[in-house]
């Protein structure tokens, strides 16, 4: 608790950190939803499993994943299912007109 008569007074660190914390696009909630499935423009997962259809941003990721989980069907890179190359058109207008997915950036600046 405070001192008698004297207010609580906030840093400028933590303003800061509360304006950056409202503004930033982390991907969550309805507006990130499309990022996290993959639907319309990909999502951060790139790979997806064959097996349970879980989703990894890498190759890497993906091998830890069959190895826990799988362990006893034989890894193969070739069987990973890349969402990104099933979700893009192949005109070359398409990706000017669809953002990336957005994990960093403000949308009420």
């Amino acid at each position: 608790m405070t001192g008698k008569a004297k207010p609580k007074k906030h840093t400028a660190k933590e303003i800061q950190a509360k304006i950056d914390a409202a503004t930033t696009n982390r991907g969550g909630g309805k507006a990130g939803i499309a990022d996290r499935t993959g639907q319309d423009k990909g999502g951060h997962a790139k790979y997806e499993c064959p097996h349970c259809k879980i989703t990894a941003p890498d190759v890497k990721s993906m091998q830890i994943h069959h190895d826990s989980k799988h362990a006893k069907i034989p890894f193969d890179e070739e069987k990973i299912v890349n969402r990104h190359a099933s979700t893009s058109t192949s005109t070359s207008q398409a990706p000017a007109e669809k953002p990336k997915p957005g994990v960093r950036g403000s949308l009420k600046k």
